[in-house]
């Protein structure tokens, strides 16, 4: 039993897509410890610093002395509590939908709604960038799945004219995120809600990397442009600007009923601990207020310094979905970021990417590698987050090594 996997392993290690874990003996922060030593750490999606913020952490303790720890059942059981209800009133609220409902992770919620929305003989349209939770949420709605180059409008409209043309009368469920979670660039939402009126369709928008960091107190790429009623399905994280944990959907109160009799991740899961729901509702009521903007907009700040620091974000944008590094490139690229926190630094071949991540390590900077297959094959990178909780200097004192350490300008 012992030798079953040591081939594969074996594999994985001579490709260097190996990956092990890695302990943190701290709480989230700019700053993180890892085996006694200290880092300046730019891999956490907590991009406004709430994690470890006293209102959350407050929130939870009230919560555990009040309810407990554990909620003891499924939601449909015994396992609704009022932090839970609370929550999805609160983000009914800030997405300005009518309803919302909680699921013990993002992927939970990708999982369980998707199916529950289509079935075999419905048509899902998915950008090739999609996050592996809404893939597999797709697959396992047995549903027709086809997917279009990333952000490729022309290629979605082909597609929207044959599922119109060959399963008449169907289904059909556009598919996207509005800021992707590896390159950082933003999905067309105004075009696809253009495509997605003509043709009939519904659209799911996965707001994981926007939320909190993108339009008015944090509410997301359709707030931002005015779009929310346009948009059918909300998605969303807990467990990233928002600092606690689990994922949600927003929409109509039909939505959200039929979630609740057809979601099967969230009929047959204990419901998430009433401690988190509690601190998820401490970050919702501080992203609505003048403070949380405040926070919002020192992010922004901070992205601006990155962009400026790092001139060859400013490149003119170029499409990633056909365009690939070659696989031995000696010479890094940093995409341009149009406006989120993240900002990959393309090595293009895995070990390099390795190698650069080790380099920066040795240096007091955690910036783990990316490879596949989390990213296409030959496009390993650095995925650099900024925080609001950053330093300016500690943000130079980045971009001083990365130039030394790269071949970035």
């Amino acid at each position: 039993m012992q030798d079953l996997f040591a081939e594969q392993l074996e594999a994985l290690r001579a490709a260097s897509l190996d990956r092990h874990l890695r302990e943190i003996s701290s709480s989230q922060g700019p700053e993180i410890e890892i085996a006694g030593r200290r880092f300046l750490n730019f891999s956490s999606n907590d991009y406004l610093g709430l994690a470890n913020d006293f209102r959350l952490r407050n929130a939870a303790i009230d919560a555990i002395n009040e309810f407990g720890v554990g909620a003891g059942a499924s939601r449909l059981i015994s396992g609704t509590q009022s932090p839970h209800l609370c929550l999805e009133r609160a983000l009914a609220k800030w997405k300005g939908t009518d309803a919302a409902l909680c699921f013990s992770s993002g992927y939970a919620a990708a999982l369980g709604t998707i199916p529950a929305l289509v079935t075999k003989s419905n048509v899902v349209l998915l950008d090739k960038l999609c996050h592996a939770s809404l893939i597999d949420g797709t697959k396992l709605s047995g549903a027709i799945l086809r997917v279009f180059p990333h952000n490729n409008l022309r290629k979605l409209e082909s597609h929207l004219q044959w599922a119109r043309h060959a399963h008449p009368g169907k289904r059909v469920l556009i598919v996207t995120e509005s800021v992707f979670s590896m390159d950082g660039d933003h999905a067309p939402l105004r075009e696809l809600v253009k495509l997605k009126k003509e043709f009939d369709a519904l659209l799911m928008l996965d707001e994981a990397h926007a939320v909190g960091v993108i339009g008015p107190h944090g509410r997301g790429l359709a707030a931002a442009e005015k779009l929310k009623d346009d948009v059918d399905i909300h998605m969303g994280t807990l467990s990233k600007a928002l600092g606690a944990s689990g994922g949600y959907i927003c929409g109509s109160h039909d939505l959200i009923e039929w979630l609740i009799n057809r979601a099967r991740s969230f009929i047959y899961s204990t419901a998430p601990p009433p401690a988190i729901a509690a601190a998820a509702l401490a970050a919702v009521n501080f992203l609505s207020s003048t403070e949380g903007e405040k926070r919002r907009l020192l992010l922004l700040k901070r992205i601006r310094l990155m962009r400026e620091l790092l001139p060859s974000l400013n490149v003119g944008t170029r499409d990633t979905s056909s365009k690939r590094p070659t696989p031995n490139a000696e010479r890094s690229t940093l995409k341009k970021n149009p406006g989120s926190a993240i900002f990959p630094l393309i090595v293009g071949n895995e070990q390099a990417a390795l190698d650069l991540a080790t380099a920066l390590k040795s240096e007091g900077f955690l910036v783990p590698a990316i490879r596949y297959p989390t990213v296409a094959r030959g496009s390993a990178r650095l995925r650099i987050t900024i925080t609001a909780a950053h330093e300016e200097d500690q943000i130079r004192s980045l971009c001083e090594a990365i130039r030394r350490l790269s071949k970035i300008a």
